[in-house]
């Protein structure tokens, strides 16, 4: 007898149920209607997006700690990952570099802000120390000074990834240099928390729909869409700006590990999703480490090249910063000579690296830029207020899509990237199961053809073993 077919509504239904990326999906377009037809009521949903962001942000510190601990512990090689370190540092300026140069290049050749005729005395830094609440980007002392800790509690609690990564380096070496006999019972500890972690991660991207509701709702809401039209030709510039770079990285992935970008796109889709509702990398931060492990890449070169490429591989806004240093300059009528601009890719290359974790540092990057130029008034920086936000989805893609390249090249740089595990994943020929969801096709339509109940998991269970390579009554 024919298994029976569900209708269309148990279909979506169950879709909407198990799969995380339509449940996001439906989130962001409803957070942009919402936004769109009671901006009033929408700024109320500010909490949902807020409170998302910090359970994640209670979760990256003690996670990144135990995957790089247990990454080189495991490893068994403490040189090999100072190896790791040095060429991921190598990677981030290349790539970041890149970046700059092909906004600069794109902002020199469109010129989005010629023809805007701004009055610079017209303008006000008020709202752009209200942007950045008064601060300052750090010095290069003063930046290689915070990533010591003062304090091993210290460093959790402020969610200062540089110094959990200090630290994290350190007890990895203590367990090395002490052997697994001296302290037996200290690793096995830290691998079971930090799967307690990745659990607790499952739990948390349960409200990731909310979330992303609530960061759309309250965008749209406060923005609107008119802005859009209003700075149309830079924001479409920094989109195909951002465009050419994530074509440059697949050809690097391609070349260096031989996997497709466009493969790993449809692999994180989920992540990516949530990253561009919450116009956040860091809420993604906890998923894209677990998923990049089971894709071939060692724990310690995740543990280490993800993390300090979310201080210094800002590709998106390597991109942004020398597009709308440009920007600011032809829209007041300041013509910059290519000494003045070669002045502005050195400049960039050193704040950029500064700007993770400060409230507004694009924009203290630009003041930066600016005086350090002479030549553009500091209040033209408030030129980009308006369309700041617009431009976080930019950022937030290239910048995750940066930093995940840059795990799969240092990983095979270092021959700790199985290629082959790779891109069977990447691939679907290895089934991913997560939170209990199985998101392989062939599953799925095993358990629809199977039923409901017992039978159900009889068929899932079976397509799961025939998919990891296990006879069937095995």
């Amino acid at each position: 007898m024919p298994p029976s077919v569900p209708s269309l509504p148990r279909r979506v239904a169950r879709i909407l149920r198990t799969s995380l990326f339509a449940q996001v999906a439906c989130a962001l377009v409803l957070g942009i209607l919402v936004g769109k037809l009671w901006p009033d009521v929408a700024t109320d949903f500010q909490p949902l997006g807020d409170g998302f962001t910090r359970l994640i942000k209670t979760i990256i510190s003690p996670l990144v700690f135990c995957v790089v601990v247990v990454g080189i512990a495991k490893a068994g090689d403490l040189k090999a990952f100072g190896r790791i370190g040095l060429k991921a540092l190598i990677w981030f300026e290349v790539a970041s570099t890149a970046a700059l140069i092909i906004g600069l290049v794109l902002a020199n050749v469109v010129q989005p802000g010629s023809g805007m005729h701004v009055d610079p005395s017209t303008l006000s830094t008020s709202a752009v120390d209200a942007k950045t609440g008064g601060g300052s980007l750090p010095s290069t002392t003063e930046f290689v000074l915070n990533a010591l800790p003062t304090s091993f509690i210290g460093a959790f609690a402020e969610n200062s990834l540089l110094q959990v990564l200090l630290l994290a380096c350190l007890v990895g070496a203590a367990l090395l240099h002490l052997g697994h006999t001296k302290v037996p019972q200290v690793l096995p500890a830290i691998e079971q928390a930090q799967e307690i972690i990745f659990a607790i991660v499952g739990f948390v991207m349960r409200l990731a729909p909310l979330a992303v509701f609530g960061a759309m709702a309250v965008l749209v809401g406060q923005y609107g869409l008119g802005v859009i039209k209003t700075y149309a030709k830079l924001i479409i510039l920094c989109y195909v700006a951002a465009a050419l770079f994530v074509a440059l990285l697949a050809v690097a992935l391609r070349m260096v590990t031989g996997l497709s970008l466009w493969k790993f796109l449809r692999y994180i889709r989920e992540e990516m999703l949530l990253a561009l509702g919450t116009a956040s990398t860091e809420s993604v931060m906890p998923r894209v480490m677990q998923k990049l492990r089971k894709a071939g890449a060692r724990d310690d070169a995740v543990g280490l090249v993800l993390p300090t490429g979310y201080s210094f591989n800002l590709d998106g806004a390597s991109l942004y910063l020398s597009i709308g240093t440009l920007f600011i300059a032809q829209a007041v009528g300041v013509d910059l000579d290519l000494g003045q601009q070669i002045t502005v890719v050195l400049v960039l290359m050193l704040t950029s690296k500064g700007m993770a974790g400060i409230p507004g540092s694009a924009f203290l990057a630009l003041s930066a830029t600016a005086s350090s130029l002479g030549a553009i008034p500091a209040g033209a920086v408030a030129l980009l207020l308006g369309v700041d936000r617009i431009m976080d989805s930019m950022r937030v893609v290239t910048n995750l899509l940066g930093n995940c390249v840059a795990v799969f090249a240092v990983s095979r740089w270092e021959g700790a990237l199985d290629i082959d595990r790779a891109k069977r994943v990447l691939d679907g020929e290895i089934t991913v199961v997560e939170e209990g969801i199985v998101e392989d096709a062939v599953v799925e339509d095993a358990g629809e053809a199977a039923g409901e109940g017992d039978v159900a998991d009889e068929g899932v269970m079976s397509a799961r073993l025939v998919k990891e390579g296990v006879p069937e009554g095995s």
